[in-house]
């Protein structure tokens, strides 16, 4: 079996907050990130949302971590697993405000973040499926501003790399 993470970016959901307010924000994509291997993003960007309504990206991706071509992103696997003091929040997931086509002076803005910890998914024995996540604001990072519905399937992955620890 070829060793991976999947992952899936299903829909995004907005609370009412500066984001829904702010009428510059119009299309959003989203951009998920492994450390710093790794950035993958949604092909498209899509309407905002009115609060309470969601945006479905379907959007899946794979990130492989097989021994043969991937060993920095296994390296980093084990790091997590092996360094309780490395932070937690291995799987970065990014909200940004694509500019109008109209507007090209405008740049891509960061307007939210996600985190799934990989770690977790170890702890628990449970992989990620379908689960709705917190969207913190850039700005303050106190504040929820929506929720992203992802799934992270990385457990057999990180069975195997724990299962490479206890033998090296």
């Amino acid at each position: 079996e070829v060793e991976k993470i999947q992952i899936k970016i299903t829909s995004l959901g907005l609370t009412e907050s500066r984001i829904t307010a702010d009428e510059t924000i119009q299309q959003l994509f989203v951009e998920c990130r492994l450390n710093n291997f790794l950035a993958e993003e949604t092909p498209l960007s899509l309407p905002k949302p009115p609060g309470g309504q969601r945006i479905h990206y379907n959007y899946s991706t794979v990130i492989n971590v097989d021994k043969e071509d991937n060993q920095a992103e296994r390296e980093y696997l084990k790091s997590i697993l092996l360094k309780p003091e490395l932070p937690a929040d291995s799987l970065k997931f990014t909200v940004v405000s694509d500019p109008p086509e109209d507007e090209q002076d405008l740049e891509c803005e960061d307007i939210g973040f996600a985190y799934v910890s990989l770690k977790e998914i170890f702890q628990e024995q449970r992989d990620i499926i379908e689960q709705d996540i917190d969207v913190f604001d850039s700005r303050d990072a106190s504040a929820v501003i929506g929720k992203l519905t992802v799934t992270v399937e990385a457990l057999n992955a990180l069975r195997s790399v724990h299962e490479e620890c206890r033998n090296d």
